[in-house]
């Protein structure tokens, strides 16, 4: 990637992993200008047949919360993020609507456990038209722990 770009990250579970990180640091450096995480909602059991539009939410801003200082650290400069959609595809599909970006890099699980590798979401991503980087976490990823109220609120500030 040559020059100043918007790189768009797409991760949930592996977005506190050091191979996230690593990539952050080395496009930062590459001229990457502004970062975005997406971190897509898992609805868990039933609820991704009765309510998928509001499971999830709660772990996904425990990950969203954790990572965004480290790969603020790592990018130089402050990480933005969000929750997004329960569909990793439609999660990414929102954020390019409401912002341009030169990139999209996908963090998953190791192969045998990624459910997003099942649905094939980076050949998905490819779909939008911007170049798609996929890098795999190397092992599962310890959970990130939840943060009280107050401390998400000063968070998100």
């Amino acid at each position: 990637m040559a020059g100043s770009s918007r790189v768009l990250l797409v991760a949930n579970r592996t977005a506190t992993t050091a191979r996230l990180h690593e990539e952050v640091e080395r496009k930062a450096r590459a001229g990457a200008e502004r970062f975005h995480l997406v971190v897509p909602a898992v609805p868990h059991g039933l609820h991704r047949v009765v309510d998928p539009e509001v499971t999830g939410r709660p772990e996904a801003h425990v990950q969203l919360d954790a990572a965004l200082p480290s790969l603020s650290e790592a990018a130089g400069s402050s990480v933005t993020g969000e929750v997004g959609d329960p569909d990793p595809v439609a999660a990414i599909h929102d954020a390019l609507g409401r912002e341009a970006f030169d990139e999209i890099v996908i963090s998953t699980l190791p192969r045998r456990l990624s459910r997003w590798l099942r649905l094939d979401l980076p050949s998905k991503a490819r779909g939008f038209g911007l170049p798609v980087l996929h890098i795999e976490a190397a092992a599962m990823p310890a959970a990130a722990s939840p943060q009280s109220g107050s401390e998400r609120a000063a968070a998100v500030r």
